[in-house]
């Protein structure tokens, strides 16, 4: 595939603004956009989503190699032939995992949709709201580590609506996010908060009215560990591996699960965060657009770890919130759920 094509819902990008200024537009922006139209991205998730992963995708793409394998269990047990989608598939180390079955792909970030070109991968730039196939088209869809980057409820559920849609009748659906449960507990003290200038975006079930602003400092932290296994299941039948779940209790926010953060009372409740990526100077230099980051705003620059730091938007999401976006929804059911190394994740299929 020689062309890179693109197919967005979001209008075009404003020009790159500091943060100070920028704030000031986010939230009238967002109210605007998603009271319009859900598939109109909101600006947030353009700045500290769209434009970070663009600017990181290189040095991403580079510690992206190992296979979760819950994924890899779940790609292996489909059927001879399925063509599967892969929803947010980054830099493609999804694709082609199963020989015996077909994959495209789609990103929301065109740098990384091109290193999946370059590997040679059929893919396209897409937003996860809005993705260009036909109702029916797969046997399976995945969305890994996508979700929790959609900022505001009707996003995230539209998005596993479009999984739904594009598989045809009996298909599955594979969704991970980043759970608040974190098994390291203190992580969470090394991201930052969303500060009360971003509140009014997010309301809703699973987004807290109450946030105060973070008196964190920006810390490196490891990416989420990729090479584990499984931890728990929730129910007593089999999963899509064929294997009994494990009869072991899924991680809680009750008790002293966050003894080890600075402030218990909010860390409890809070979901919206930035998690910082390093960016290593002389990665950066290879990127033109970092300059500009930094001009702008975008990123700053962390001497002592000889970085410039990106933030990202996260939303964390908390036990029972996958499964209640998809109650009420009339074409599919979940058949399994488990919670796997610090990620919440579900199976679905579709009945209709």
């Amino acid at each position: 595939m020689k062309e890179i094509k693109v197919r967005s819902g979001s209008n075009a990008d404003p020009d790159l603004l500091n943060d100070e200024t920028h704030a000031q537009q986010l939230t009238s922006a967002n109210q605007s956009c998603s009271s319009s139209n859900v598939q109109c991205t909101p600006e947030i998730e353009k700045k500290y989503v769209h434009r970070v992963y663009d600017a990181i995708a290189p040095h991403f793409s580079s510690t992206r190699f190992a296979k979760w394998p819950k994924v890899a269990s779940f790609l292996s047990s489909l059927p001879l032939g399925s063509l599967v989608l892969d929803a947010g598939c980054g830099n493609g180390k999804y694709l082609g995992f199963n020989p015996n079955c077909f994959f495209i792909g789609c990103d929301i970030s065109a740098q990384l949709i091109k290193i999946c070109d370059e590997r040679g991968h059929e893919v396209l730039v897409a937003d996860a709201v809005n993705l260009p196939y036909r109702t029916g088209f797969g046997d399976a869809a995945i969305s890994i580590a996508v979700l929790h980057h959609l900022s505001t409820e009707n996003r995230r559920r539209k998005a596993i609506e479009e999984l739904i849609r594009v598989v045809k009748k009996g298909g599955l659906v594979l969704i991970t996010v980043w759970a608040v449960e974190q098994e390291d507990k203190s992580l969470l003290t090394k991201w930052m908060p969303l500060s009360e200038k971003y509140v009014d975006e997010w309301v809703g079930p699973g987004s807290p009215r109450v946030r105060s602003p973070s008196s964190l400092a920006l810390e490196s932290i490891p990416e989420m560990n990729e090479n584990h296994s499984g931890v728990s299941l929730k129910d007593s039948k089999e999963n899509f591996t064929g294997s009994k779940p494990e009869n072991k209790p899924l991680p809680s926010r009750s008790g002293n699960d966050f003894m080890n953060c600075n402030d218990e009372n909010l860390l409890k409740i809070q979901q919206e965060y930035f998690v910082p990526w390093h960016l290593p100077y002389h990665r950066a230099e290879v990127s033109g657009s970092s300059a500009s980051a930094l001009a702008s705003g975008l990123a700053k620059k962390d001497d002592k770890k000889a970085a410039v730091v990106y933030n990202r938007y996260y939303h964390v999401f908390s036990e029972g919130e996958l499964e209640r976006l998809v109650s009420g929804m009339d074409d599919a059911v979940v058949v399994d759920r488990f919670y796997d190394k610090s990620n919440w994740c579900v199976v679905l299929e579709k009945t209709v």
